[in-house]
């Protein structure tokens, strides 16, 4: 495992507001955001961070935003350099899509399998595997290649963040998260692969309070914590929550 905390810093923070919890985020870094789609997307810390104003960031994300709210905020705000991510377009990515056509932000395609265990290998001390998806396709150029087994690989590498953005359901206050269904998606895998995880919840609560059988990300991955209320306007979409 090769996340570590300081001494410094040994337990959870639990934030009084999402501006408070991405506070000190520098420019230029790389910030992972879970979400599949508008389900759990971390849309108040997402907020948070564009009034923070840090730039020059690297987005690793599902998707590359939605209408005019989340990510597609904080790329309309030109905070974005550059984005990995799975699925760029979709019938209300125009944020997006201006963006890259007019070239002010760069794209990294990745397949979705591939992005989530290149995350989960950050987080798990994994140097590299192989992995056959994306082998004949452009996605291979540049990569090397190996036979096993008579199949052909392509060699991947993990993907670190400085910071990771997720969203759970509940947090106690030594940081453990529950999600809620699909709102889980990304979030345990990036919560292990960054140097800060910062998780905005429902509700924060004593410890003890929580079935530890439900606790799917432990609170020694999670720095800080704030309790937000649910976002009306992915509400109104229906999305998980």
């Amino acid at each position: 495992m090769t996340r570590e905390r300081s001494a410094a810093s040994n337990s959870t923070q639990v934030c009084e507001s999402a501006d408070e919890a991405v506070a000190g985020i520098e420019d230029g870094a790389t910030v992972l955001v879970g979400g599949f789609g508008t389900a759990g997307q971390p849309v108040e810390l997402i907020d948070a961070l564009r009034r923070h104003g840090a730039k020059d960031l690297t987005i690793v994300s599902n998707n590359a935003g939605n209408g005019s709210h989340g990510l597609a905020a904080l790329l309309a705000a030109g905070q974005v350099r550059r984005i990995v991510c799975s699925f760029p377009r979709q019938k209300d990515s125009y944020v997006f899509d201006e963006l890259y056509r007019s070239g002010k932000v760069e794209l990294d395609v990745v397949p979705q399998g591939n992005l989530a265990e290149r995350l989960r290998a950050a987080g798990a001390g994994i140097g590299a595997f192989y992995c056959p998806t994306g082998v004949g396709t452009p996605l291979a150029e540049g990569k090397e290649t190996r036979t096993i087994d008579g199949r052909e690989y392509l060699l991947e590498f993990p993907i670190h963040g400085d910071v990771a953005l997720v969203k759970a359901h509940q947090a106690d206050t030594l940081g453990n998260l529950v999600y809620r269904k699909t709102a889980r998606n990304f979030g345990p895998v990036m919560a292990t692969a960054a140097t800060l995880t910062v998780a905005q919840v429902l509700s924060v609560t004593e410890p003890g309070s929580l079935d530890p059988e439900a606790v799917v990300t432990p609170g020694i991955f999670v720095d800080r914590v704030v309790a937000c209320p649910s976002p009306a306007v992915l509400a109104e979409e229906g999305a998980a929550g």
